[in-house]
């Protein structure tokens, strides 16, 4: 199947996803897009026409329908539930932290797991919560409701959090650790770890650079606090600090080249897929960590064996199994929707640009990465300028001016953490190092930050408008392939250039001089080099 047909059947799936979270379905729309299946299926095993497109079709209308059962599936665990009784009421709950508790800088964001239901708990940021404790939860039981931004949008907040399987909020809450963890396995040890590791780089590096540092390699970013996160986002670096694919790959580069020492080509896929794996499970399986994740597992996989990586199919691939596992993240979660657009934008105009860094099999230069967030930036305006209404017009320049130095960064805080475990006195020289790196982050970001033409707000557009953009980046990819085609297309070259056309004659009308001179002129027998 070529990729125009895979786009078809992957595009046929997302739609049939809307279709089922804005509509009711009735089961004639069920019979209809089987039936039109079928009949593409039978003209299909025929052979009548392009009977490639009658494949296409008939795999698009199953997809559609495998997207509308899907999401209708998914809104049947918010259909019944035990607690919907006492909403707006002061209850008192027990439960498991089955997340790592979110903590921001005025307050901490606990999961806590209520007889079958998943509630979001606020509570003080000094609570000793953590991932596996058995907690009692006293509040008040809220659902959230959809409220306006500074900006003028409406957020579905609880769509967004149906997203997170979340469906109802105890804000304010006090909550009593009844019981420890005891084990909590794979993940809590991993979480353990982290949490080990942030405070022995929080004791080399004076804060904001330390905040920094997490963000860069644990995407911990609510210890920058307000002023100096609404920098990042003004500036367009925020991506940096709540690990994008650009900081993925920087890891699985590392996981390649230290496992390079002493495993071989197997090997190393081995060690940096469990690596990759592990990683992400730790710094909490974003959608932006997720998809870059699973791109980076084909990438390997592809590598150990000898298949030929296709990026666009990765990216497909990666966005069909999230949604397929929460078919939420395709409406309401803005990290998901971001990330997949911006690599889309990667992929269709830097192709080589994150899977050539993951493997250094090419030298990323200053312009790949200048290219990069040029393409990154305008795949994400659309959906920047209808979600939040601000964008930012430094972002290409400070991109360009950070992202050369994040890898080196993010490996001296790494050293750095590393050391620290052992011994602060050996860690403090690679302290040092990366504190003048992370300052010098700081110092960009600030600096164009406080420029009053740093970021614009815009006024608010439709979904139509928002489709009507992406439309005319569709336009403008499909003009500028186009051209390059045409452009590194070499011209055929005439091979009849230099032959003669003369008129046939009869032997027996050329007299004998003739003759001789004609075979003295007589071309060799051999053909030309283009018939040989």
């Amino acid at each position: 199947m070529s990729s125009w047909q895979l786009i078809g059947v992957w595009l046929s799936f997302f739609f049939g996803v809307m279709i089922a979270d804005q509509f009711v379905v009735e089961s004639r729309f069920y019979i209809l897009v089987l039936l039109v299946a079928l009949v593409g299926a039978g003209l299909w095993r025929r052979g009548v026409g392009a009977f490639a497109a009658w494949l296409t079709l008939s795999l698009a209308c199953l997809a559609l329908l495998v997207g509308v059962v899907r999401m209708d599936y998914a809104e049947q665990r918010f259909v019944d539930s035990a607690l919907a009784t006492q909403v707006n009421e002061r209850v008192e709950l027990t439960g498991e932290v089955v997340r790592e508790p979110d903590v921001r800088e005025s307050f901490t964001q606990v999961y806590v797991q209520v007889d079958g239901e998943l509630v979001l708990v606020r509570t003080s940021r000094f609570d000793a919560v953590q991932y596996g404790d058995v907690v009692t939860v006293a509040g008040k039981l809220t659902k959230p409701e959809v409220f306006e931004t500074d900006t003028g949008r409406l957020f579905d907040y609880p769509s967004y959090l149906q997203a997170r399987a979340v469906q109802y909020v105890v804000p304010f809450a006090v909550v009593e650790v009844e019981s420890l963890p005891d084990g909590n396995g794979l993940s809590g040890w991993l979480y353990k770890v982290k949490d080990e590791f942030a405070a022995a780089i929080e004791t080399m590096l004076p804060p904001p650079q330390s905040d920094l540092g997490l963000g860069l390699l644990l995407g911990i970013k609510q210890a920058l606090g307000e002023d100096l996160e609404d920098a990042f986002l003004r500036t367009g670096l925020i991506h940096i600090v709540v690990l994008s694919g650009y900081n993925v790959m920087l890891v699985i580069a590392f996981f390649w080249w230290a496992s390079s020492w002493f495993l071989p080509l197997r090997g190393r896929v081995v060690f940096s897929l469990v690596g990759i794996i592990l990683f992400a499970v730790m710094v909490g399986l974003s959608a932006t960590v997720v998809r870059a994740s699973i791109m980076a597992g084909i990438l390997l996989l592809a590598k150990f064996i000898g298949a030929r990586y296709d990026v666009l199919r990765a990216l497909l691939f990666a966005g069909l199994v999230m949604v397929l596992i929460n078919p939420y993240l395709l409406l309401y979660d803005l990290g998901f929707q971001l990330s997949f657009m911006a690599t889309l934008g990667l992929v269709l105009f830097l192709p080589f640009f994150e899977s050539d860094l993951a493997t250094d099999t090419r030298q990323v230069r200053l312009r790949d990465i200048f290219l990069a967030t040029l393409v990154t930036q305008l795949f994400v305006l659309p959906l920047l300028i209808f979600h939040i209404g601000e964008v930012s017009l430094v972002a290409v320049a400070v991109n360009v001016l950070v992202l050369p130095i994040v890898a080196v960064a993010m490996g001296l805080t790494f050293i750095t953490g590393l050391v620290a475990l052992v011994s602060t006195s050996l860690a403090f020289p690679v302290a040092f190092l990366a504190n003048l790196i992370l300052s010098y982050i700081v110092t960009v970001v600030t600096w164009f930050d406080s420029l009053p033409w740093a970021a614009i707000s815009l006024a608010p557009i439709s979904v139509w408008q928002m489709l009507g953009l992406y439309g005319l980046l569709g336009l403008f990819w499909y003009v500028w392939q186009g051209r390059k085609n045409i452009l590194h297309t070499p011209k055929a070259p005439d091979v009849l250039a230099d032959w003669e056309i003369v008129e046939e004659v009869e032997d027996d009308m050329l007299d004998t001089s003739t003759k001789e001179n004609s075979a003295l002129d007589a071309p060799s027998l051999d053909p030309p080099i283009f018939f040989r």
